[in-house]
């Protein structure tokens, strides 16, 4: 018996041994068989030629769409150069300021209130009046000799023991019972009353001052110009408030301390200078 193997990779090439294997045969059924086996595979070979010719379609590829480019820095405008409002300069706030008329280095204690307590204490050391005042305590010290109407009086305060609301300040148009009273608070907040016979009479309601200090310790200069029923209040030769009030005319000045807290305060004051000032329009 014979077999024949035929290499689908390659029947073409196996068809062309077909006439020598015909011309080996002695049977015609062999013969015939052959010749139905030459027919399969010459169809086969014409198919696959078929096939081979015919060209294959290319598989579109899809092209991606190109991404968005980014312009992260966009031009701009050239921006023009802004135009600032010219400010109208305000006015002097201290007019009329004339020749100094009292100095005091704050080294005679007889010019003074002074006084120790377990309360507290009012004392002249070094060129500082120094004021104590313990727990719930309110401490002045007035200036003797001195009575002004129109004015402009300066003097530094420099606290050391200062907490919260606890405040300090300068007294103005003062006598022994009746003073207006302007305050900065430990927290740094300025305000102003008016006091007569343990009365208070508020006329400038605390309100926030960058010049004040905050605490202890610091320093800042005190200054207040008085003019007849007007009177302005300074820090740092920074204006913060006025206040009008006819109540008191004329009188010495004077400084003060005040706890409203748990805690004593403590603060030096020094450098008492006064100034005339000319009141004519």
């Amino acid at each position: 018996m014979m077999f024949f193997i035929f290499s689908p990779s390659a029947p073409c090439a196996v068809l062309g041994a077909w006439p020598h294997i015909i011309r080996r045969g002695r049977r015609l059924e062999l013969r015939t068989i052959l010749l139905l086996t030459a027919a399969l595979l010459l169809s086969s070979c014409a198919t696959l030629d078929a096939i081979l010719a015919t060209p294959t379609a290319a598989i579109p590829t899809e092209t991606p769409l190109p991404s968005p480019t980014y312009n992260w820095f966009p031009a701009s405008a050239t921006p023009l150069a802004q135009a600032f409002s010219t400010q109208i300069p305000t006015p002097e706030m201290r007019p009329g300021l004339g020749t100094i008329t009292l100095t005091d280095s704050l080294t005679r204690p007889s010019l003074w209130d002074t006084a120790t307590s377990d309360d507290g204490s009012a004392e002249i050391l070094s060129g500082q009046l120094n004021l104590a005042a313990q727990s719930k305590v309110f401490m002045y010290s007035l200036r003797h000799d001195l009575s002004a109407d129109n004015f402009y009086v300066e003097m530094i305060a420099t606290p050391n023991l200062c907490r919260g609301s606890d405040t300090y300040g300068i007294l103005v148009r003062a006598n022994a019972v009746a003073y207006y009273r302007f305050s900065i608070s430990c927290d740094g907040a300025v305000s102003a009353e008016r006091n007569s016979v343990g009365k208070r009479q508020i006329l400038q309601s605390p309100v926030g001052s960058n010049d004040a200090p905050h605490g202890a310790p610091g320093q800042v200069r005190m200054g207040v110009w008085a003019v007849g029923d007007e009177m302005r209040f300074f820090l740092n030769d920074h204006f913060q408030f006025n206040i009008i009030d006819a109540n008191y005319p004329a009188g010495t000045v004077g400084v003060f301390v005040n706890s409203v807290n748990e805690t004593p305060i403590v603060v030096s004051f020094s450098e008492l200078t006064i100034r005339n000032v000319d009141a004519s329009p």
